[in-house]
C-alpha cells in the first residue's frame, strides 16, 4: 500500500472533536487548517497566545491584513465579538487552565504521551514559543501530524529522541492515517482513515499500537 501525505483529513477529524462554548488554541502550520473544517454548527473560540481570541478561517488570498496574524505571524481573521489583549493576559488564560483544548504540530511524539516540537539537534532553534505553557495548562492535547517522516520513519515512537517540550501531556494524536488515544503506555487506534487499514498501520508504527475493540473507519 502506498502512503500519500493528506494534512486536510488530520484538520478535518481534529474540527470534529471539539465543541461549541470551548476556547481552542491552535498551533502555528497544520494546527491552523482546523478553523477551515469547524462545523457550521460547532462555534468555539479560537486563541492565539500572541493575544487574540475569536480567530476565524483564514483569509482568502489577496484579502489578508497584515496587521492580524497569529503567533506564527500567519495571516488570520477575526470573528464579530473577538477580542485583542496583551501577551500577559494571553498566558493568564493558558496558565489559568482556561484552554479547553490545544491543538499543535509535533516533530515526534511517545506512547507515554511525550511531546517534542521546538528544536533539532545542530538546526536553527526559532523558540519554543507557547508550547510548553500550552501543554501543561489546556485541558486537552492533541497532536497533529503526518504520520511519517520524509525519511519514511514514523514520527509516532517508543521514546522521543528528540529535546522534549513537554511530558506526560499529549492525550490524542491525529495522524493523516488515523486517531490514537495515548493511555497505559501506547496508542490506542480508534479510528482509521482509508485506504490504510488497522493491521497495516501497526506494521508502519514504530511503538505499541494497540486497537481498540470499537475501532471503526472514520468517513469524513
Amino acid at each position: 500500500m502506498e502512503y500519500q501525505e493528506n494534512k486536510d483529513i488530520i484538520a478535518k477529524r481534529i474540527a470534529l472533536m471539539l465543541k461549541s462554548g470551548d476556547v481552542v488554541n491552535l498551533g502555528i502550520g497544520l494546527p491552523t487548517l482546523v478553523a477551515n473544517y469547524l462545523p457550521k454548527d460547532v462555534v468555539v473560540n479560537l486563541q492565539s497566545e500572541n493575544g487574540l481570541i475569536g480567530l476565524g478561517p483564514a483569509p482568502e488570498k489577496d484579502k489578508e491584513d497584515k496587521d492580524l496574524t497569529n503567533a506564527g505571524a500567519m495571516p488570520v481573521t477575526i470573528l464579530p465579538g473577538g477580542a485583542f489583549f496583551d501577551s500577559a493576559t494571553s498566558f493568564g488564560i493558558i496558565r489559568g487552565g482556561h484552554v479547553d483544548a490545544t491543538v499543535l504540530g509535533v516533530l515526534e511524539v511517545d506512547q507515554e504521551g511525550n511531546l517534542a516540537n521546538y528544536k533539532i539537534p545542530g538546526k536553527m532553534v526559532p523558540g519554543m514559543g507557547g508550547a510548553m505553557d500550552l501543554v501543561a495548562g489546556s485541558r486537552v492535547v492533541i497532536a497533529a501530524t503526518t504520520h511519517f517522516e520524509k525519511s519514511g520513519a514514523s514520527k509516532l515512537k517508543r521514546r522521543c529522541s528528540l529535546p522534549l517540550t513537554a511530558a506526560h501531556e499529549v492525550d490524542y494524536v491525529v495522524t493523516d492515517l488515523g486517531l490514537f488515544h495515548v493511555e497505559n503506555g501506547a496508542f490506542v487506534l480508534k479510528e482509521y482513515f482509508a485506504p490504510y487499514t488497522p493491521a497495516w498501520i501497526v506494521e508502519k508504527t514504530d511503538a505499541n499500537v494497540v486497537i481498540a475493540p470499537d475501532c471503526r473507519q472514520f468517513t469524513a
